[in-house]
């Protein structure tokens, strides 16, 4: 498949501008897609145009990755019911260094032929002087042009309307392409279907302003089968970044991706090809108990945003949650893991010395109604300390128990978990 076919079959394309299928068919381009810094890192989301910046450039284009610290003070009025709250320059650029490190998981920035470029749009931004702007940038523009885009006139019908600082974001994106195309030869940007229109704008600029034609390519919104906004879910989107979701967290929310969805995101999140997302697909309708295609996109997809290393971590942070071992795991880890299990605090005084009677640990953890409960219980073989089964009614649970000196696991039964914090 040439690289049009493959985006297709990935389901890839909202829509394209014409021409654009025989331009990258014909020749290598620079292409690229801009990334917000509103945040300190990229969510699950962003890896569509990410993944659509991979494919490119596996197909011998130049990919440009803009970290946008110059729009980002502005910031993107699409997709949005309100003005967001601005952030000051020293936590943008803050944001946009994260950004940059990320992206590098996912582009070749080594390769001679066509090395990937990370670029700052504040470069020229914050240098360009506001009547040069209006002079050489907004003079080709409309405010008819501008006030048909969906960005501006979903905002117009509302109470609050639309800031001018706001108004103005689509010509400055239109200026970022107009800049790459004339420092890189940049014919194409990439982005998601509510950046249509700005878009465009850049597309149009570069035609009026040097009489060259340059294209677009939209991703469409990813939703789950039964409609919800792919990547939401209680506590947000799952970001790209380990110390605000952790490669458990992170392999957890693909493994759990529900059947109806897996194979379509196997096509867009990960390089696996046609005979083997086939192989997957027949197995989720086959045997889908078996969850080999979540296996396969879990595994896949954090690998590649955290190194075979954060596999490693997830498969055993998942393994603990079932039962298997605690070695390795620190404190941190195994709160993280265990997140949503009943959790009490206790004294980190009554684990000196002897410690304290397993029984009494129990029923202080809730894990049982009363002492003569939980011997009982573990006299029936039904009591894990550390996922260890306990043996003796009459243990005690010392200091050196808990995991870093803080932690201690319960479990009764297979899977009823309880959480103690020493304080």
């Amino acid at each position: 498949m040439d690289i049009i076919e493959e985006l297709r079959w990935r389901g890839s394309i909202f829509d394209i501008t014409p021409g654009a299928e025989e331009l990258v068919g014909s020749e290598k381009i620079p292409v690229y897609v801009g990334f917000d810094p509103t945040a300190r890192s990229l969510h699950v989301g962003n890896m569509v145009p990410i993944m659509g910046l991979v494919r490119m450039q596996r197909h011998g284009h130049s990919p440009i990755a803009i970290a946008g610290a110059g729009t980002g003070m502005i910031g993107d009025p699409s997709g949005r019911d309100d003005e967001r709250q601005l952030l000051s320059v020293d936590q943008i650029d803050e944001n946009v260094e994260n950004i940059k490190r990320q992206l590098a998981h996912f582009l070749d920035f080594d390769t001679k032929s066509n090395p990937a470029r990370v670029i700052n749009n504040a470069d020229w931004l914050r240098k360009v002087g506001m009547t040069d702007f209006l002079r050489d940038v907004g003079k080709h523009f409309t405010v008819n042009y501008m006030l048909a885009k969906e960005s501006v006139a979903s905002r117009m019908v509302r109470e609050q309307g639309i800031s001018y600082t706001e108004f103005s974001y689509m010509l400055l994106q239109a200026y970022d392409f107009l800049v790459l195309h004339d420092t890189y030869g940049c014919k194409m940007q990439m982005g998601g279907s509510d950046q249509w229109g700005n878009i465009l704008a850049g597309v149009d600029l570069i035609r009026r302003a040097r009489g060259e034609q340059a294209h677009a390519l939209a991703y469409p919104l990813i939703t789950t089968a039964s409609g919800q906004k792919f990547g939401k879910s209680v506590g947000g989107a799952p970001t790209l970044d380990p110390e605000e979701t952790s490669p458990y967290r992170f392999y957890q929310f693909w493994i759990n991706v529900d059947d109806a969805d897996v194979v379509p995101y196997l096509k867009l999140f990960t390089l696996l090809g046609p005979d083997e997302i086939g192989g997957y697909e027949e197995a989720v309708a086959s045997e889908p108990q078996k969850r080999e295609a979540q296996r396969a996109l879990a595994e896949t997809v954090t690998e590649m945003v955290h190194g075979p290393n954060g596999v490693a971590a997830a498969l055993k942070a998942t393994d603990v949650l079932f039962g298997g071992e605690l070695d390795g795991l620190s404190a941190a880890e195994l709160l993280d893991i265990f997140a949503d299990v009943p959790s009490t605090k206790l004294q980190r005084d009554s684990f000196q010395g002897e410690g304290m009677p397993v029984a009494q640990l129990l029923t202080a953890a809730g894990a049982a109604t009363s002492n003569g409960e939980a011997r009982r219980l573990i006299e029936g073989g039904g009591v894990y300390l550390n996922n260890v089964r306990v043996t003796d009614a009459r243990s005690r649970v010392g200091i050196n128990q808990a995991t870093d000196g803080e932690v201690i696991l319960l479990r009764r039964g297979a899977r009823n978990y309880h959480m103690v914090r020493l304080v």
